[in-house]
Protein backbone atom coordinates (compact mmCIF):
# COMPACT_ATOMS: atom_id res chain seq x y z
CA UNK A 1 0.00 0.00 0.00
CA UNK A 2 1.16 3.57 -0.87
CA UNK A 3 2.82 5.53 1.82
CA UNK A 4 1.50 9.06 0.24
CA UNK A 5 -0.96 11.42 1.75
CA UNK A 6 -4.15 12.20 0.02
CA UNK A 7 -2.30 15.63 -0.37
CA UNK A 8 0.88 13.72 -1.78
CA UNK A 9 -1.62 12.15 -4.13
CA UNK A 10 -3.09 15.31 -5.62
CA UNK A 11 0.26 17.24 -5.76
CA UNK A 12 1.59 14.51 -8.06
CA UNK A 13 -1.22 13.73 -10.18
CA UNK A 14 -1.51 17.45 -10.85
CA UNK A 15 2.29 17.70 -11.59
CA UNK A 16 1.81 14.91 -13.82
CA UNK A 17 -1.55 16.41 -15.79
CA UNK A 18 0.74 19.80 -16.19
CA UNK A 19 -1.93 21.99 -14.15
CA UNK A 20 -0.49 24.95 -11.74
CA UNK A 21 -2.88 25.07 -8.33
CA UNK A 22 -4.63 27.83 -9.58
CA UNK A 23 -5.99 25.95 -12.79
CA UNK A 24 -7.05 23.19 -10.36
CA UNK A 25 -8.93 25.38 -8.38
CA UNK A 26 -10.40 27.16 -11.21
CA UNK A 27 -13.62 28.20 -10.74
CA UNK A 28 -14.66 26.46 -7.34
CA UNK A 29 -12.17 26.43 -5.50
CA UNK A 30 -9.16 28.91 -4.73
CA UNK A 31 -5.39 28.01 -5.35
CA UNK A 32 -4.68 28.82 -1.55
CA UNK A 33 -7.14 25.99 -0.85
CA UNK A 34 -5.17 23.48 -3.26
CA UNK A 35 -2.27 24.52 -1.47
CA UNK A 36 -3.25 23.63 1.90
CA UNK A 37 -4.56 20.46 0.76
CA UNK A 38 -1.07 19.44 -1.22
CA UNK A 39 0.55 20.32 2.05
CA UNK A 40 -2.10 18.30 4.13
CA UNK A 41 -2.91 21.20 6.32
CA UNK A 42 -6.37 20.61 5.38
CA UNK A 43 -8.49 17.52 5.11
CA UNK A 44 -11.31 18.31 2.20
CA UNK A 45 -14.92 17.21 2.56
CA UNK A 46 -16.06 14.33 0.59
CA UNK A 47 -17.50 16.59 -2.34
CA UNK A 48 -14.13 18.44 -2.61
CA UNK A 49 -12.28 15.30 -3.12
CA UNK A 50 -15.14 13.72 -5.95
CA UNK A 51 -14.32 17.13 -7.51
CA UNK A 52 -10.60 16.77 -7.27
CA UNK A 53 -10.67 13.21 -8.53
CA UNK A 54 -12.82 14.48 -11.64
CA UNK A 55 -9.94 16.91 -12.24
CA UNK A 56 -7.90 14.74 -11.77
CA UNK A 57 -9.17 11.59 -13.89
CA UNK A 58 -8.97 9.40 -11.29
CA UNK A 59 -11.30 7.51 -8.10
CA UNK A 60 -12.00 9.13 -5.18
CA UNK A 61 -11.06 5.87 -3.57
CA UNK A 62 -8.31 6.17 -5.13
CA UNK A 63 -7.26 9.93 -3.36
CA UNK A 64 -8.49 8.78 -0.38
CA UNK A 65 -6.65 5.55 -0.33
CA UNK A 66 -4.00 5.46 -2.18
CA UNK A 67 -5.10 1.63 -3.48
CA UNK A 68 -5.32 1.49 -7.49
CA UNK A 69 -8.30 1.25 -9.24
CA UNK A 70 -7.72 -1.97 -10.54
CA UNK A 71 -7.10 -3.51 -6.78
CA UNK A 72 -10.56 -1.67 -5.87
CA UNK A 73 -12.58 -3.44 -8.56
CA UNK A 74 -11.03 -6.74 -8.25
CA UNK A 75 -11.68 -6.50 -4.41
CA UNK A 76 -15.25 -4.97 -5.28
CA UNK A 77 -15.79 -8.28 -7.36
CA UNK A 78 -14.75 -10.38 -4.68
CA UNK A 79 -17.61 -8.88 -1.95
CA UNK A 80 -20.09 -9.00 -4.65
CA UNK A 81 -19.52 -12.71 -4.83
CA UNK A 82 -19.59 -13.07 -1.56
CA UNK A 83 -22.47 -11.54 -1.31
CA UNK A 84 -24.55 -13.37 -3.72
CA UNK A 85 -23.12 -16.71 -2.45
CA UNK A 86 -23.81 -15.79 1.07
CA UNK A 87 -27.82 -14.88 -0.63
CA UNK A 88 -27.47 -18.51 -2.03
CA UNK A 89 -26.91 -20.30 0.97
CA UNK A 90 -23.40 -21.34 0.00
CA UNK A 91 -22.60 -20.21 3.45
CA UNK A 92 -18.94 -22.16 3.27
CA UNK A 93 -17.93 -20.28 0.09
CA UNK A 94 -19.44 -16.81 1.18
CA UNK A 95 -17.13 -17.46 4.59
CA UNK A 96 -13.64 -17.81 2.54
CA UNK A 97 -14.24 -14.89 -0.29
CA UNK A 98 -14.73 -12.33 2.19
CA UNK A 99 -11.85 -13.50 4.47
CA UNK A 100 -9.68 -13.34 1.33
CA UNK A 101 -10.69 -9.45 1.27
CA UNK A 102 -9.80 -9.29 4.97
CA UNK A 103 -6.65 -10.54 4.60
CA UNK A 104 -5.66 -8.36 1.63
CA UNK A 105 -2.83 -5.98 2.42
CA UNK A 106 -4.74 -3.20 0.75
CA UNK A 107 -8.03 -3.81 2.94
CA UNK A 108 -6.99 -1.46 5.86
CA UNK A 109 -6.43 1.68 4.05
CA UNK A 110 -10.41 0.71 2.17
CA UNK A 111 -12.61 1.34 5.39
CA UNK A 112 -15.99 0.85 3.29
CA UNK A 113 -14.93 -2.88 2.15
CA UNK A 114 -13.31 -3.56 5.05
CA UNK A 115 -17.07 -3.01 7.49
CA UNK A 116 -18.57 -4.49 4.36
CA UNK A 117 -16.28 -7.82 4.42
CA UNK A 118 -16.50 -8.13 8.24
CA UNK A 119 -20.26 -7.97 8.28
CA UNK A 120 -20.09 -10.59 5.98
CA UNK A 121 -17.95 -12.77 7.37
CA UNK A 122 -19.51 -13.31 10.68
CA UNK A 123 -22.48 -13.74 9.09
CA UNK A 124 -21.35 -16.58 6.89
CA UNK A 125 -19.56 -18.08 10.06
CA UNK A 126 -23.05 -18.12 11.98
CA UNK A 127 -24.79 -19.71 8.64
CA UNK A 128 -21.67 -22.41 8.48
CA UNK A 129 -22.45 -23.12 11.98
CA UNK A 130 -19.55 -21.60 13.44
CA UNK A 131 -21.07 -20.16 16.29
CA UNK A 132 -17.95 -19.47 18.37
CA UNK A 133 -15.90 -17.45 15.15
CA UNK A 134 -19.33 -16.26 14.57
CA UNK A 135 -19.62 -14.63 18.10
CA UNK A 136 -16.10 -13.17 18.58
CA UNK A 137 -16.28 -11.57 15.26
CA UNK A 138 -19.27 -10.16 16.32
CA UNK A 139 -18.41 -8.83 19.49
CA UNK A 140 -15.46 -7.03 17.78
CA UNK A 141 -18.04 -6.00 15.45
CA UNK A 142 -20.31 -4.55 18.06
CA UNK A 143 -17.68 -3.12 19.94
CA UNK A 144 -16.59 -0.56 16.92
CA UNK A 145 -19.65 0.03 16.18
CA UNK A 146 -21.32 3.69 16.49
CA UNK A 147 -24.41 4.17 17.73
CA UNK A 148 -24.48 8.10 16.88
CA UNK A 149 -23.60 7.47 13.56
CA UNK A 150 -24.48 4.18 11.94
CA UNK A 151 -27.37 3.42 14.11
CA UNK A 152 -28.74 0.72 12.22
CA UNK A 153 -25.04 -1.22 11.60
CA UNK A 154 -24.86 -1.09 15.66
CA UNK A 155 -28.19 -1.86 15.91
CA UNK A 156 -27.65 -5.33 13.71
CA UNK A 157 -24.59 -5.94 15.20
CA UNK A 158 -26.00 -6.32 18.50
CA UNK A 159 -29.08 -7.80 17.20
CA UNK A 160 -27.03 -10.62 15.85
CA UNK A 161 -24.77 -10.74 18.67
CA UNK A 162 -27.30 -11.88 21.18
CA UNK A 163 -28.74 -14.09 18.30
CA UNK A 164 -26.16 -15.89 18.03
CA UNK A 165 -24.95 -16.07 21.90
CA UNK A 166 -28.76 -17.79 22.15
CA UNK A 167 -28.58 -20.38 19.49
CA UNK A 168 -25.28 -21.48 21.66
CA UNK A 169 -27.25 -21.94 24.73
CA UNK A 170 -25.67 -18.83 26.44
CA UNK A 171 -28.82 -17.32 26.90
CA UNK A 172 -28.13 -15.32 29.85
CA UNK A 173 -25.24 -13.68 27.95
CA UNK A 174 -28.02 -13.40 24.95
CA UNK A 175 -30.02 -11.30 27.54
CA UNK A 176 -27.10 -8.93 28.90
CA UNK A 177 -25.99 -7.87 25.40
CA UNK A 178 -30.15 -7.31 24.31
CA UNK A 179 -31.14 -5.35 27.12
CA UNK A 180 -27.31 -3.43 27.31
CA UNK A 181 -28.38 -2.65 24.07
CA UNK A 182 -32.01 -1.31 24.34
CA UNK A 183 -30.64 0.96 27.08
CA UNK A 184 -28.28 2.33 25.09
CA UNK A 185 -30.50 3.27 22.38
CA UNK A 186 -33.37 4.85 24.78
CA UNK A 187 -30.39 6.68 26.44
CA UNK A 188 -29.65 7.92 22.83
CA UNK A 189 -33.22 8.95 22.00
CA UNK A 190 -33.87 5.94 20.02
CA UNK A 191 -37.02 4.19 21.46
CA UNK A 192 -39.63 4.85 19.00
CA UNK A 193 -37.73 3.03 15.84
CA UNK A 194 -36.65 0.20 13.95
CA UNK A 195 -34.17 -0.34 15.35
CA UNK A 196 -35.49 -0.84 19.11
CA UNK A 197 -38.37 -3.32 18.24
CA UNK A 198 -35.50 -5.47 16.72
CA UNK A 199 -33.47 -4.91 19.75
CA UNK A 200 -36.65 -5.87 21.77
CA UNK A 201 -37.86 -8.90 19.39
CA UNK A 202 -34.20 -10.11 20.38
CA UNK A 203 -34.83 -10.17 23.99
CA UNK A 204 -37.82 -11.41 23.79
CA UNK A 205 -36.41 -14.78 22.51
CA UNK A 206 -33.81 -14.73 25.03
CA UNK A 207 -37.03 -14.43 27.61
CA UNK A 208 -38.88 -17.28 25.63
CA UNK A 209 -35.87 -19.75 25.75
CA UNK A 210 -34.94 -19.33 29.65
CA UNK A 211 -38.23 -20.12 29.90
CA UNK A 212 -39.47 -16.38 31.63
CA UNK A 213 -42.95 -16.33 30.13
CA UNK A 214 -44.25 -13.74 32.17
CA UNK A 215 -41.77 -11.34 30.95
CA UNK A 216 -42.00 -12.73 27.49
CA UNK A 217 -45.58 -11.88 27.45
CA UNK A 218 -45.00 -8.02 29.12
CA UNK A 219 -42.42 -7.65 26.40
CA UNK A 220 -44.84 -9.31 23.58
CA UNK A 221 -47.37 -7.07 24.28
CA UNK A 222 -44.98 -3.62 24.16
CA UNK A 223 -43.42 -4.22 21.55
CA UNK A 224 -46.39 -4.77 19.15
CA UNK A 225 -47.64 -1.54 20.76
CA UNK A 226 -44.21 0.32 20.11
CA UNK A 227 -44.23 -1.51 16.46
CA UNK A 228 -48.06 -0.47 15.09
CA UNK A 229 -46.74 3.16 17.17
CA UNK A 230 -43.92 3.28 14.29
CA UNK A 231 -45.93 1.87 11.51
CA UNK A 232 -43.37 0.50 9.24
CA UNK A 233 -43.45 -2.53 7.83
CA UNK A 234 -40.27 -4.00 9.41
CA UNK A 235 -40.93 -3.10 12.51
CA UNK A 236 -44.32 -4.45 12.65
CA UNK A 237 -43.34 -7.85 11.50
CA UNK A 238 -40.83 -8.22 13.47
CA UNK A 239 -42.91 -7.49 17.02
CA UNK A 240 -45.92 -10.07 14.99
CA UNK A 241 -43.11 -12.74 14.67
CA UNK A 242 -41.82 -12.74 17.92
CA UNK A 243 -45.66 -12.16 19.49
CA UNK A 244 -46.35 -15.27 18.11
CA UNK A 245 -43.87 -17.46 18.70
CA UNK A 246 -44.79 -16.11 22.68
CA UNK A 247 -48.32 -16.96 21.75
CA UNK A 248 -46.85 -20.72 20.91
CA UNK A 249 -44.76 -20.92 24.19
CA UNK A 250 -47.67 -20.25 26.33
CA UNK A 251 -50.06 -22.44 24.71
CA UNK A 252 -52.03 -19.90 23.10
CA UNK A 253 -51.68 -21.62 19.31
CA UNK A 254 -54.79 -19.88 17.73
CA UNK A 255 -53.43 -16.80 18.65
CA UNK A 256 -49.86 -17.41 17.53
CA UNK A 257 -51.24 -18.47 14.20
CA UNK A 258 -53.17 -15.57 13.72
CA UNK A 259 -50.00 -13.06 14.58
CA UNK A 260 -47.56 -14.90 12.01
CA UNK A 261 -50.64 -14.70 9.65
CA UNK A 262 -50.22 -11.13 9.78
CA UNK A 263 -46.76 -10.88 9.60
CA UNK A 264 -46.84 -13.78 7.01
CA UNK A 265 -49.10 -11.05 5.15
CA UNK A 266 -46.89 -8.25 5.45
CA UNK A 267 -43.77 -9.31 4.53
CA UNK A 268 -45.04 -10.64 0.95
CA UNK A 269 -44.19 -6.27 0.89
CA UNK A 270 -40.96 -6.56 2.24
CA UNK A 271 -39.49 -9.26 -0.41
CA UNK A 272 -37.12 -10.84 1.85
CA UNK A 273 -36.77 -14.59 0.76
CA UNK A 274 -34.74 -15.64 3.81
CA UNK A 275 -37.36 -14.03 6.40
CA UNK A 276 -40.26 -14.91 4.10
CA UNK A 277 -39.13 -18.54 4.10
CA UNK A 278 -38.38 -18.38 8.13
CA UNK A 279 -41.84 -17.23 8.98
CA UNK A 280 -44.15 -19.66 6.56
CA UNK A 281 -41.60 -22.46 8.94
CA UNK A 282 -42.82 -20.87 12.33
CA UNK A 283 -45.97 -20.44 10.99
CA UNK A 284 -46.42 -24.15 9.87
CA UNK A 285 -44.60 -24.94 13.45
CA UNK A 286 -47.53 -23.41 15.17
CA UNK A 287 -50.39 -25.09 12.68
CA UNK A 288 -48.96 -28.49 13.54
CA UNK A 289 -49.67 -27.62 17.48
CA UNK A 290 -52.81 -25.28 17.06
CA UNK A 291 -54.52 -27.73 14.38
CA UNK A 292 -52.88 -31.10 14.22
CA UNK A 293 -55.87 -31.88 11.59
CA UNK A 294 -54.17 -29.84 9.33
CA UNK A 295 -50.75 -31.60 9.07
CA UNK A 296 -51.07 -32.09 5.54
CA UNK A 297 -51.21 -28.27 4.56
CA UNK A 298 -48.45 -27.67 7.48
CA UNK A 299 -46.36 -29.85 5.65
CA UNK A 300 -46.56 -28.26 2.49
CA UNK A 301 -46.16 -24.55 3.54
CA UNK A 302 -42.77 -26.35 4.92
CA UNK A 303 -41.81 -27.83 1.95
CA UNK A 304 -42.16 -24.37 0.31
CA UNK A 305 -40.01 -22.87 3.67
CA UNK A 306 -37.34 -25.69 2.57
CA UNK A 307 -36.84 -24.26 -0.72
CA UNK A 308 -36.51 -21.25 0.32
CA UNK A 309 -34.12 -21.59 2.74
CA UNK A 310 -32.00 -23.63 0.70
CA UNK A 311 -32.48 -20.87 -1.94
CA UNK A 312 -30.80 -17.82 0.30
CA UNK A 313 -28.20 -16.76 3.21
CA UNK A 314 -30.03 -19.28 5.75
CA UNK A 315 -27.97 -20.99 7.89
CA UNK A 316 -27.19 -25.30 8.93
CA UNK A 317 -29.52 -23.75 11.96
CA UNK A 318 -32.55 -23.01 9.63
CA UNK A 319 -32.37 -26.13 7.66
CA UNK A 320 -32.23 -28.49 10.25
CA UNK A 321 -35.07 -26.54 12.49
CA UNK A 322 -37.35 -27.05 8.69
CA UNK A 323 -35.96 -30.71 8.75
CA UNK A 324 -37.11 -31.47 12.17
CA UNK A 325 -40.96 -29.71 11.81
CA UNK A 326 -40.81 -31.68 8.33
CA UNK A 327 -40.05 -34.72 10.61
CA UNK A 328 -42.62 -33.77 13.38
CA UNK A 329 -45.29 -33.66 10.58
CA UNK A 330 -44.70 -36.79 9.14
CA UNK A 331 -45.31 -38.17 12.56
CA UNK A 332 -48.31 -36.50 12.86
CA UNK A 333 -49.37 -38.12 9.42
CA UNK A 334 -48.50 -41.38 10.62
CA UNK A 335 -45.50 -41.59 8.70
CA UNK A 336 -43.16 -41.87 11.54
CA UNK A 337 -40.29 -43.62 9.98
CA UNK A 338 -39.80 -40.84 7.63
CA UNK A 339 -39.54 -38.46 10.48
CA UNK A 340 -36.57 -40.60 11.76
CA UNK A 341 -34.97 -39.99 8.41
CA UNK A 342 -35.35 -36.20 8.43
CA UNK A 343 -35.02 -35.66 12.33
CA UNK A 344 -31.84 -37.91 11.56
CA UNK A 345 -30.60 -35.48 8.55
CA UNK A 346 -30.89 -32.48 11.26
CA UNK A 347 -29.29 -33.75 13.92
CA UNK A 348 -26.09 -34.61 10.98
CA UNK A 349 -26.51 -31.23 9.79
CA UNK A 350 -25.91 -29.78 13.31
CA UNK A 351 -23.17 -32.13 14.43
CA UNK A 352 -22.49 -32.99 18.10
CA UNK A 353 -22.16 -29.45 19.59
CA UNK A 354 -25.04 -28.59 22.50
CA UNK A 355 -27.94 -26.32 20.60
CA UNK A 356 -31.92 -25.91 21.04
CA UNK A 357 -32.01 -27.15 17.50
CA UNK A 358 -30.53 -30.63 18.47
CA UNK A 359 -32.46 -30.47 21.14
CA UNK A 360 -35.64 -30.26 19.00
CA UNK A 361 -34.36 -32.97 16.42
CA UNK A 362 -33.86 -35.84 19.46
CA UNK A 363 -37.19 -34.74 20.65
CA UNK A 364 -38.88 -35.81 17.83
CA UNK A 365 -37.03 -38.29 16.76
CA UNK A 366 -38.12 -39.91 20.77
CA UNK A 367 -41.83 -38.90 19.42
CA UNK A 368 -41.37 -41.25 16.26
CA UNK A 369 -39.43 -43.98 17.74
CA UNK A 370 -42.78 -44.22 20.37
CA UNK A 371 -45.36 -44.42 17.74
CA UNK A 372 -43.08 -47.45 16.25
CA UNK A 373 -43.23 -48.70 19.88
CA UNK A 374 -39.35 -48.54 20.04
CA UNK A 375 -39.53 -47.67 24.16
CA UNK A 376 -35.75 -47.69 24.64
CA UNK A 377 -34.52 -45.84 21.78
CA UNK A 378 -37.27 -43.05 22.23
CA UNK A 379 -35.76 -42.92 26.55
CA UNK A 380 -32.98 -42.46 25.01
CA UNK A 381 -33.39 -39.67 22.48
CA UNK A 382 -35.74 -37.79 25.28
CA UNK A 383 -32.94 -38.23 27.77
CA UNK A 384 -30.55 -36.72 25.39
CA UNK A 385 -33.06 -33.92 24.31
CA UNK A 386 -34.05 -32.61 28.17
CA UNK A 387 -30.21 -33.15 29.27
CA UNK A 388 -29.45 -30.48 26.17
CA UNK A 389 -32.18 -28.27 27.13
CA UNK A 390 -31.67 -28.29 30.52
CA UNK A 391 -27.66 -27.28 30.06
CA UNK A 392 -28.90 -24.52 27.92
CA UNK A 393 -31.06 -22.80 29.99
CA UNK A 394 -34.22 -23.78 28.53
CA UNK A 395 -36.09 -23.97 31.55
CA UNK A 396 -39.37 -24.20 30.55
CA UNK A 397 -38.45 -26.26 27.59
CA UNK A 398 -35.97 -28.67 29.47
CA UNK A 399 -39.15 -29.30 32.22
CA UNK A 400 -41.30 -30.38 29.91
CA UNK A 401 -39.09 -32.81 28.51
CA UNK A 402 -38.36 -34.37 31.78
CA UNK A 403 -42.15 -34.77 32.25
CA UNK A 404 -42.58 -36.34 28.65
CA UNK A 405 -39.98 -38.38 30.00
CA UNK A 406 -41.36 -39.33 33.21
CA UNK A 407 -45.01 -40.36 31.13
CA UNK A 408 -42.88 -42.33 28.98
CA UNK A 409 -41.15 -44.41 31.70
CA UNK A 410 -44.43 -44.84 33.38
CA UNK A 411 -45.38 -46.81 30.73
CA UNK A 412 -42.73 -49.14 30.69
CA UNK A 413 -42.63 -49.86 34.57
CA UNK A 414 -39.14 -47.70 35.03
CA UNK A 415 -40.43 -46.14 38.29
CA UNK A 416 -37.11 -45.33 39.74
CA UNK A 417 -36.20 -43.54 36.32
CA UNK A 418 -39.45 -42.19 36.14
CA UNK A 419 -39.50 -40.78 39.55
CA UNK A 420 -36.09 -39.16 38.69
CA UNK A 421 -36.95 -37.44 35.50
CA UNK A 422 -40.09 -36.01 37.27
CA UNK A 423 -37.94 -34.69 39.91
CA UNK A 424 -35.72 -33.12 37.08
CA UNK A 425 -38.50 -31.40 35.44
CA UNK A 426 -39.63 -29.96 38.96
CA UNK A 427 -36.10 -28.45 39.63
CA UNK A 428 -36.42 -27.16 35.87
CA UNK A 429 -38.76 -24.53 37.25
CA UNK A 430 -37.19 -24.19 40.34
CA UNK A 431 -39.42 -26.65 42.83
Amino acid sequence: MSQETLGDRIRNLRIKLGVSQAQLAFPELSDSYISLIESDKRVPAPSVIELLARKLNCSATYLVSGVSEDIVDDLRVTLEYAEIALQNGAAAEARDRFAEVLGHSDALALPDMLKQARWGHALALEASGALEEAIEALREIASGASLEYDRDHWTRAHVALSRCLRERGDTSAGVLVAEDALRRLAIAGGELTDAAVHLGATLLGCCIERGDLVRAGQLADDLVGRAEKIGTVQARIAAYWEAAYVAEMRGEYERGVSLAERALSLLGEAEDPRNLARLKLAYASLLLRARPSEAGRAKQVLVQARAGIEGSAAGEVDTAWCLTELARAETMLGKPAEAIELAGQALNLLGEEPRRSSAWALTVLGEAHVRLGRRNEAVAFLTRAATCLEEMESTRDAAQAWFDLAELMGETGEETQRRDAYRRALACVGL
